[in-house]
């Protein structure tokens, strides 16, 4: 467990956080409907929302090298045979049989191919400890600490908070409990996805007017992240191959074969993005993570 003098000490410490970023971007769940820790914020019927949260640093719990966020892949794809929804194995830096298939699949040269493992990447996610200041769809949350999980787009508003494009900006380390700022999440339906371009950080503010008594407890009440990378949240590479090839309808017989490459990070991640815009909403994914565990 990690101290609050050294918290407050360190707390200017952007660089550190930047070369995490850095790592984290090179190639290298938990947390369902049900998990009352996580918060997500609401739209209204024609998608839109508002809410102002503020990211915390990193948990006590999780000690003084910990950063204030875990970074996790995931697949979640239909096929004849089902739905396929589970954690990626390369968050822990593992081979994934879904990733090795796409991979070969990428590598053929064939369109028709290229399309199938586009609708079969790898989602990217963030988890982070955060405090609700504003939820107008829920004001029951506001106040409470929170796990939230979200994508590339946001998690690029906080890059650019701490390494501005403009050389007359200040960068804000947005996780500071002193010198963070609020983020007003903003959220607009555009082409039947969610998009996040508007949302934006506030000015620098000190949460509970720089309190040290109050932002200790705050800190203390975090939940810890480096259980969703532990290894136990993770199926085997046997189950997860044995699972895609009952979705891909190969269950029984052979895959069909196609030009191989020899890694799964020759795929260009250019070329095959993430998928920060699915379709399927986290709070459907335990009803569809039901139906791809189904016999």
């Amino acid at each position: 467990m990690s101290s609050f003098a050294n918290l407050k000490r360190n707390r200017s410490d952007i660089a550190k956080l930047t070369k995490a970023i850095e790592a984290t971007s090179q190639p290298a769940e938990s947390g369902g409907k049900d998990d009352t820790r996580f918060w997500q914020p609401e739209v209204d019927k024609a998608g839109n929302g508002m809410a102002i949260i503020r990211f915390l640093p990193a948990p006590a719990v999780d000690g003084d090298d910990a950063l204030p966020w875990v970074r996790t892949f995931s697949h979640g794809f239909q096929g004849p045979g089902g739905w396929f929804i589970d954690n990626c194995l390369t968050t822990l830096n593992e081979k994934c049989p879904v990733c090795e298939h796409n991979n070969t699949l990428w590598n053929s040269g064939i369109e028709a191919n290229k399309d199938i493992a586009r609708k079969q990447k790898r989602k990217l996610s963030y988890i982070s400890n955060i405090l609700i200041i504003s939820d107008p769809s829920n004001p029951a949350n506001e106040g409470q600490i929170k796990l939230f999980k979200f994508g590339k787009k946001i998690f690029d508003k906080i890059t650019e908070a701490m390494n501005p494009e403009f050389a007359d900006e200040t960068p804000i380390n947005p996780f500071d409990l002193w010198e963070g700022a609020n983020f007003k999440l903003k959220i607009r339906n555009v082409e039947g996805y969610r998009n996040y371009d508007k949302s934006e950080f506030a000015d620098k503010s000190a949460l509970f007017d720089g309190d040290d008594d109050k932002l200790e407890d705050l800190w203390k009440k975090e939940f810890g992240l480096k259980e969703f990378t532990e290894k136990k949240q993770f199926k085997s590479y046997e189950q997860l191959k044995n699972r895609l090839d009952k979705v891909l309808g190969f269950e029984g017989t052979p895959a069909p074969k196609t030009k191989a490459a020899d890694s799964v990070s020759s795929i260009k991640e250019d070329d095959v993005p993430f998928d920060t815009s699915s379709n399927i909403d986290d709070e459907d994914l335990d009803y569809f993570k039901s139906l791809a565990t189904q016999d």
